[in-house]
């Protein structure tokens, strides 16, 4: 018995731009030229009652290339992966280390006092603890006896 196929003229088209959709956008670096891509870094933001801590993997980094600014609540993050291989010709058959500037600005959930922020960097990881503005950290208001009332910090006890 002979089985007949439709003949769709669409097909290869289809074919064609589902592979764009699944390969192109999926992994857009391979689309776009290394000089235009600026490669960016993982983060992880956490939050305690006193300050924000912030993690960014930045490997192979020197922490003499990382440059952190606090401003208008938003922090920005600047690094750079410096080659350090000699130039000469080298034929790769695989190249996934990124090397170039990296750049990565986010605006803080709440205000933080950059004047008292500490920075640290261990094997790869930057981090950062940043402590809440004083007018967000809780207040206690004591009740005096007939007089006004006083407002104390908290204990950290």
């Amino acid at each position: 018995m002979t089985s007949v196929t439709r003949w769709d003229p669409f097909s290869d088209l289809r074919t064609t731009m589902d592979r764009l959709f699944d390969d192109g956008f999926a992994r857009p670096r391979r689309l776009i030229s290394s000089e235009a891509y600026t490669a960016t870094f993982p983060v992880e933001v956490s939050e305690t009652e006193d300050e924000l801590e912030v993690k960014a993997a930045l490997p192979g980094v020197n922490p003499d290339e990382v440059e952190i600014t606090v401003q208008n609540d938003v922090l920005t993050i600047k690094a750079e992966h410096k080659d350090t291989t000699e130039e000469k010709k080298r034929d790769y058959y695989r190249r996934e280390i990124r090397y170039g500037s990296f750049h990565r600005a986010m605006t803080l959930p709440v205000s933080v006092d950059s004047d008292k922020a500490e920075a640290t960097y261990e094997n790869g990881v930057l981090q950062l603890r940043l402590p809440k503005a004083a007018a967000l950290r809780a207040r206690q208001i004591k009740v005096g006896g007939g007089s006004a009332a006083t407002i104390a910090e908290p204990s950290n006890n």
